[in-house]
């Protein structure tokens, strides 16, 4: 009589076999739901303006259609007889700031920093300060290396050689010094002259067309 309950046993352990094969087919049901997820995620990265920080020089040269103003005229202008001229209206204590800021966009929409010359008719920008502390000679073989951004006081422009990209910053000093700089760092300019002052003051040496 006992050998009935032991031949039931075996049905029981056969009716549990056959649930756990349907949770294992859900599970493959399961796995392409996730897979669709970071598609849809990764598509806007590409639109994102922060991604296409770094691009700007790669993009500059394979599609040569920058954004940002100072780069635009590059192109164009560097087989022009007259650069272009840009002014960014400042106030003689706002005008370095103005100019670095100049300076910043120009290297983010891909210009060398070798390309840029930057003039100061009042006090000299913290750079020129520094490396003339160890002596004009090796000061000007920095501006002779052409390798970087070459900060200079306006009254030595005519000892500055011609670069692409002259940013002029009108930050006080003597009267006379925008009048007699101005017009010599305009011939420096091979491409684009920023100008960052008085618009009075500067239209009435360049002329009011600026």
């Amino acid at each position: 009589m006992p050998l009935t309950p032991a031949i039931e046993e075996p049905q029981i352990h056969e009716s549990a076999q056959g649930p756990r094969v349907t949770p294992a087919a859900s599970r493959n049901a399961q796995t392409p739901r996730p897979v669709p997820g970071p598609r849809p995620a990764a598509a806007p990265r590409p639109g994102r303006p922060g991604p296409a920080r770094p691009a700007p020089p790669a993009q500059r040269a394979a599609q040569a259609t920058p954004g940002p103003v100072p780069a635009a005229p590059t192109a164009p202008s560097v087989s022009a007889a007259v650069p272009q001229i840009q002014l960014i209206p400042a106030s003689a204590d706002g005008a370095l700031d103005a100019a670095e800021e100049a300076v910043d966009l120009l290297l983010d929409t891909g210009r060398a920093p070798g390309d840029i010359l930057v003039l100061t008719t009042g006090d000299p920008h913290p750079w020129a300060a520094h490396e003339l502390s160890f002596g004009e000679p090796a000061y000007w073989a920095l501006h002779d290396a052409g390798d970087d951004v070459f900060y200079a006081d306006a009254a030595q422009v005519k000892r500055a050689a011609g670069r692409p990209v002259v940013v002029f910053a009108a930050n006080g000093g003597p009267v006379d010094t925008v009048a007699g700089s101005l017009p010599v760092a305009l011939t420096r300019a091979g491409a684009l002259l920023i100008v960052c002052g008085d618009p009075q003051q500067i239209n009435s040496v360049l002329g009011a067309g600026v």
